[in-house]
């Protein structure tokens, strides 16, 4: 029996021991009260606590945490009110400033943000404040991460998720981009038509260039024909005086040709032909040649 109170003694000590090894994870940090005032603040690893003497304040994560605050009213600078909910990113970089500095961190950055961006969009009008998201984003971090640094908290990154017009400026906004994409329809459609009508022109333009050298071709043949051809009867004009140059012909032999070549210009429908009189006595001598001969004939 000696033995029991001591053995429970060892045992509640060794238990004492053992609540008060902590071990802290990855991307968490703990604040440590002793007798009630900040003590230190453990990071990742095994830590050992003073029984009775030392107390977990508070355990911090040292991610990156998100928070998407409700829609909140806002006043437009041409008096416009509109509904915009934003999403803030942020992490503890302090975890004694973020215990000690602020009462409900979280809400008071909710309400700060809610201020700020009253704030910004009071200075902007309903255009530019759908059309300068960005700039708001940008100037609501500085200005929180800004406030935010006695609170050992660093805001990372501010968006605005939804902004929200009034129901009779948003009809009148879609009505005016359905009239924006008429528009660039009816655009888009004379182009097209411009590019149709300047495609057929220009195929209008080649068919006629390709029929009227087609035509020119067919003239220069034709041409060429007809000049070869009075080439040809020329240069058999010329061989035939040519031949009868060369047989000395006699000069009633010359009269005849002569004779003939009138008879051929008169092809039968000159109602009157002039003959030089040296041909006259040549045609009456053939005449009555021809009459001897059928005399004879007969």
């Amino acid at each position: 029996m000696d033995y029991v109170v001591p053995i429970i003694l060892i045992v509640i000590a060794f238990i004492i021991l053992v609540r008060n090894i902590r071990v802290v994870p990855q991307a968490q940090a703990y604040v440590i009260e002793r007798l009630g005032a900040y003590s230190t603040t453990w990071h990742v690893g095994l830590h050992f606590k003073i029984p009775f003497i030392e107390s977990i304040a508070k355990k911090i994560s040292l991610k990156e945490q998100v928070y998407d605050f409700p829609p909140q009213p806002v006043i437009t600078k041409d008096n416009v009110t509109m509904q915009i909910d934003t999403v803030l990113y942020f992490e503890i970089t302090d975890p004694k400033l973020y215990t000690y500095g602020v009462e409900n961190p979280i809400n008071a950055i909710e309400n700060l943000s809610a201020t700020t961006l009253r704030n910004i969009i009071g200075d902007l009008e309903l255009d530019q404040t759908l059309t300068s998201r960005d700039v708001i984003n940008t100037e609501m971090r500085t200005i929180l991460d800004e406030a935010t640094d006695p609170w050992g908290i660093r805001v990372n990154r501010v968006e605005l998720k939804n902004i929200l017009p009034p129901r009779e400026i948003q009809d009148s906004m879609e009505k005016q981009m359905k009239a924006e994409r008429e528009r660039r329809e009816s655009i888009l459609r004379a182009e097209g038509e411009k590019k149709s009508a300047i495609l057929i022109a220009e195929g209008e333009r080649e068919a006629a260039i390709l029929r009227a050298d087609a035509q020119k071709q067919s003239q220069i043949l034709k041409a060429e024909g007809e000049a070869d051809a009075i080439l040809k009867v020329q240069t058999a004009t010329a061989e035939g005086i040519r031949k009868i140059n060369e047989s000395l012909p006699s000069e009633a032999v010359i009269k005849i040709k002569a004779l003939e070549a009138f008879a051929a210009a008169a092809d039968g429908k000159a109602t009157k032909i002039i003959i030089p009189s040296e041909i006259q006595g040549l045609a009456g001598l053939a005449t009555s040649l021809k009459e001897v001969i059928g005399s004879e004939v007969k």
